[in-house]
């Protein structure tokens, strides 16, 4: 069934097509629906558009209906096309023409604005948390081996001496940085698109401002046009901040795999995760990370994709936009579920010793024998020079001990200060305010 039809004739296959996977994918939407239909009745009998026992009487269904899907009750009809259309008749049914009231000033244009909006506030709660627990794994894991020799690379060669900690305390930056772009997009999604309707307003009496308080946003998309340019836009800004963590997860993925290849022999994980070969016994397989490698370079191919299916599309709505709900809504559980098997694998990772003083890493150290030069008043370059002359005459005798105090440096690797930045990236998203809002909208009903 479907609310928009006024005739009886439609083509099946048309049908079949134009809803596509419309049915599945508004199941993950289902409770914001509801939720924004509270908030919107709640506001219709605020300006006398529905009295005040039908307001009740809505306000109680609509809260039976939240319930049963909080407890997986909760499905979509065969013949119902979408969960916009499945509340509305489900109300209809039980509360007769009262139920065909909740639609006044609303289209499903700002129905499914606000009720993407709503889902990705929560995911993006989601993925902090599971970013935030494995940014506190790798400064712990920095803290633990500041003093584990890691050898450096810059193309693929030897290049300088670095630690295990310093290593572990980069990745742990990088997530603080990932956050911040997380924290622009959701500014931009934090704001209300309900009542723009089909994205011209409603010439009913309908506030606004209101319905922003219900639902917890913190701010009012206050032009109605602009309001539905943001399908497509809001997924193309928070596909980019989850991008950005996929980047972060993937090239350290990269990394692991290299350490744990023989000729590296870095670091190692228990024989339970990791996976074997069918022909070759002494396999030990980074299949774990690899995966979280694919996965994440497909999460950061997502912003292309939406760009090319939203791209020099005018103003108002489309169905294109429909399409982009089958990869962007279900990406928020791939980048958990790459994040969550990251921690895993991390929470059980292996260090092994490397001999520093092998003739393999020897030349790590010339920089630091220019330096030492340095400091006893050569200039830099007749330093360097001098350094470079012994290396290819194999006279080059490495320093007993290396130096390094600065800021982020081997020996001052500032993990308090990186932690103090992630817990002030943290604290901006405000979630609580969503919370309350939604828990007083939702108790608030007898």
């Amino acid at each position: 069934m479907k609310l928009w039809d006024n005739k009886d004739n439609l083509n099946q296959e048309i049908e079949k097509f134009t809803v596509g996977k419309d049915r599945e994918l508004d199941l993950l939407l289902a409770k914001y629906d509801v939720l924004g239909s509270i908030a919107h009745v709640k506001m219709l009998q605020s300006v006398n558009l529905i009295a005040e026992e039908e307001f009740s009487a809505l306000q109680s269904e609509l809260k039976h209906i939240y319930e049963d899907i909080q407890n997986g009750k909760f499905c979509l009809d065969e013949d119902i096309e979408d969960i916009h259309s499945q509340i509305e008749i489900m109300l209809t049914h039980k509360l007769g023409e009262v139920g065909q009231k909740i639609h006044a000033g609303r289209s499903r244009n700002d129905q499914v604005l606000v009720d993407i909006r709503m889902y990705i506030r929560e995911e993006i709660k989601n993925i902090v948390s599971e970013v935030h627990k494995l940014f506190d794994l790798l400064l712990k894991l920095s803290d633990k081996y500041k003093q584990a020799f890691l050898p450096g690379y810059t193309h693929m060669q030897i290049a300088m001496p670095s630690s295990f900690g310093l290593w572990f305390g980069a990745y742990a930056e990088s997530l603080v940085d990932d956050l911040i772009l997380l924290k622009a997009a959701y500014q931009i999604v934090n704001k209300n698109p309900l009542g723009s309707a089909a994205g011209y307003g409603s010439s009913l009496p309908l506030n606004r401002q209101l319905t922003t308080e219900f639902l917890g946003f913190d701010k009012l998309n206050v032009n109605v046009v602009y309001a539905q340019m943001g399908r497509g836009k809001t997924e193309k800004i928070v596909s980019y901040a989850i991008s950005l963590i996929a980047a972060t997860l993937g090239k350290l993925s990269t990394d692991i795999c290299l350490y744990m290849n023989q000729n590296f022999g870095f670091v190692s994980f228990p024989e339970e995760l990791t996976t074997g070969s069918s022909i070759m016994p002494h396999k030990k397989n980074p299949d774990v990370f690899e995966l979280i490698r694919a996965k994440c370079n497909k999460l950061q191919a997502l912003p292309t994709e939406i760009n090319l299916v939203s791209s020099n599309l005018p103003s108002g709505y489309h169905r294109d936009f429909q399409i982009l709900k089958e990869n962007f809504l279900p990406s928020f559980t791939e980048l958990r579920n790459c994040i969550k098997m990251a921690q895993l694998m991390l929470s059980k990772i292996k260090i092994n010793e490397i001999h520093k003083d092998l003739d393999i890493y020897q030349k790590l150290f010339s920089v630091e024998a220019v330096n030492q030069l340095v400091q006893q008043g050569v200039p830099f370059r007749t330093a360097y020079r001098k350094i470079a002359k012994e290396i290819e005459e194999g006279n080059f005798t490495p320093p007993a001990d290396i130096h390094y105090s600065h800021e982020g440096s081997i020996g001052n690797l500032q993990n308090r200060q990186i932690n103090e930045e992630m817990k002030k990236v943290v604290n901006t998203f405000n979630f609580e305010q969503v919370e309350n809002a939604l828990k007083e909208l939702v108790e608030g009903i007898n």
